[in-house]
């Protein structure tokens, strides 16, 4: 049986859960701006792009909040493992689990980074 060594994967789920709240404070600035182009911009027809980009941090901010729920609940099974092993491995069942976070977190950055750069472009035109 394969087994990774615990240092390395609290590395990384130390890594990711600063890059997420790194990703969680540019959303809510992002919202900040959004609410001065709004403010700014009443008269205007942008009404259902703002209602869009609202909508978006919203989805992103929640995704956010259950994605660090579940690398915290990895940290929290991989803790029960290496109890109960004194080498300080962690074992495949739970490297498994440790891939399918890296991807959802690496799917939530591309997503965010889209997201904010089409928002960029948009409050160009618009501040």
């Amino acid at each position: 049986m394969h087994k990774t060594s615990i240092t390395h994967l609290t590395n990384e789920h130390n890594d990711w859960l600063r890059a997420l709240g790194f990703y969680k404070d540019e959303l809510n600035i992002l919202t900040e701006r959004l609410q001065e182009i709004a403010s700014k911009n009443n008269g205007n027809n942008i009404g259902p792009v703002i209602e869009h980009y609202e909508n978006q941090f919203e989805i992103q901010l929640s995704n956010l909040s259950r994605l660090v729920h579940a690398i915290n609940k990895n940290l929290e099974d991989i803790g029960v493992e290496v109890k109960d092993d004194t080498a300080g491995y962690v074992d495949t069942v739970l490297m498994e689990q440790h891939y399918k976070l890296k991807d959802r977190v690496v799917t939530e950055e591309k997503t965010i980074n889209e997201l904010r750069h089409t928002f960029n472009r948009f409050a160009a035109e618009w501040m």
